[in-house]
């Protein structure tokens, strides 16, 4: 049981951890601090979509997940909405370059407009 809400734990940070990648961005505009934990994030992000890598919490969730007898991600909430979030189907290395050049993309974005508003309030 317990393994199983670690596994469940272990793919809401991991979600929580892409919607940081993702919007983070947003942040630093209100709060240009943020861009000390986020641009690490990103480049994380990045490096694990363009290089097709898997991310660590990716097995740490599935080794839980394999403790606590689940033969996959059928059940709760989490697995029913959060993973194919995070886990699409037909998620190949092509698309995992096209979501590592959205991610930029996004931010490129946030941080330009971040960057104006600095550049206004100095």
């Amino acid at each position: 049981m317990i393994d199983r809400v670690l596994a469940d734990a272990v793919v809401v940070v991991h979600l929580a951890f892409i919607v940081f990648v993702v919007g983070g961005g947003a942040a630093v505009i209100a709060w240009p601090r943020v861009a000390w934990l986020h641009l690490p994030a990103v480049a994380w992000a990045a490096y694990v979509e363009f290089t097709s890598t898997i991310c660590p919490l990716t097995p740490l969730e599935n080794g839980m997940r394999a403790s606590a007898g689940d033969a996959g991600y059928q059940g709760g909430f989490v697995e029913h909405y959060v993973l194919p979030i995070i886990y699409p189907p037909g998620l190949t290395p092509h698309v995992q370059t096209i979501l590592g050049i959205i991610v930029i993309a996004v931010n490129v974005f946030f941080y330009g407009i971040a960057w104006r508003r600095a550049r206004r309030l100095s």
